[in-house]
């Protein structure tokens, strides 16, 4: 569980970053300041600020080139994503939420099918983890 978190917090901390960065932040600033102030009542003001005040230094970092000040600042909020998943486990649908949605990821809407034809097997078969896309044999 707590390698799954980790990972969850890495990718949110880059989606953060990336939305930081792009024409997208303005949008989403408010559903991020919701998110990281979960469970702290009144903080959303602060987590505003602070969120502010890590874009300035994200695009300050960028223009000038300063490659680990922005790999710091990813960091920083890596942390406090996996600090919030620890602290509050449902705030991990969000996180995933925000994530597909920055990407434009959307749930497939397409359905599983497994067919076996032609004569009798006599071995196992198995299906394992994700098949993204069409599998087909002939």
């Amino acid at each position: 569980m707590e390698t799954e978190l980790a990972a969850l917090a890495v990718s949110g901390a880059t989606t953060l970053v990336g939305l930081m960065a792009g024409d997208a932040w303005t949008s989403a600033k408010a559903r991020i300041t919701a998110l990281l102030g979960r469970g702290r009542p009144g903080r959303g003001d602060s987590v505003a600020d602070e969120l502010e005040e890590s874009q300035r230094e994200l695009l300050a970092a960028r223009d000038s080139g300063d490659e680990s000040s922005v790999a710091d600042i990813e960091a920083m909020w890596r942390l406090r994503i996996r600090q919030l998943l620890r602290e509050e486990p449902e705030a991990a649908d969000e996180v995933r939420a925000l994530i597909a949605e920055a990407s434009g990821a959307t749930r497939p809407t397409t359905t599983v099918q497994n067919t076996i034809s032609g004569g009798g097997f006599r071995s196992q078969v198995i299906q394992t983890g994700a098949i993204n896309g069409d599998l087909n044999f002939g």
